[in-house]
């Protein structure tokens, strides 16, 4: 595939490039910006929070230029994603880029105080598809899957922050 191939194709397209598979998910929680944000930048822990999943930091602090590896999946059926850490912007923002050979794109978590401790958190994906065919089949396939899956992650994320578990 050519180097300039369109946002929304694999291959050797700009992993930092939005795809067509955009997802974004959001929550209130109960708790101060600057423990939601480092609860949601604890790398490690994010699989204490994301269904499946099993994160570890692979190179780095966990701040800009860190690598994540992240493997959703059971038994031998599992997605590897690998994450490369681009900004943090603490307590308020974090962007990666997902640079694996099937997860691809930018990502960025934000983070907005309200009164009362609370804190908006909107985590927002913009993943390439496969072209052709297989992106037409996968598209519909994903986004619903994807938003139910984030939106039920961030909940579980922000029970367990409310809860004292995390961080």
């Amino acid at each position: 595939m050519p180097e300039d191939a369109p946002p929304g194709t694999l291959g050797e397209a700009d992993p930092a490039q939005p795809g067509a598979g955009e997802v974004t998910a959001s929550v209130v929680v109960a708790a101060p910006v600057e423990r939601v944000f480092a609860a949601f930048v604890s790398w490690e822990r994010q699989g204490e929070w994301i269904p499946l999943t099993r994160v570890r930091l692979v190179e780095g602090d966990g701040g800009p230029g860190s690598v994540i590896e992240a493997v959703t999946g059971l038994g031998p059926a599992a997605v590897r994603d690998e994450i490369r850490v681009e900004r943090v912007d603490a307590p308020y923002e974090v962007r990666v880029v997902h640079t694996g050979p099937v997860l691809r794109g930018p990502g960025v978590m934000r983070c907005t105080p309200l009164r009362g401790d609370r804190t908006h958190m909107v985590w927002h994906e913009w993943f390439q598809l496969p072209a052709g065919l297989a992106g037409q089949v996968l598209r519909p396939l994903l986004w619903p899957g994807s938003k139910v899956s984030f939106t039920l992650a961030l909940r579980r994320f922000a029970r367990l922050v409310e809860t004292g578990v995390l961080p």
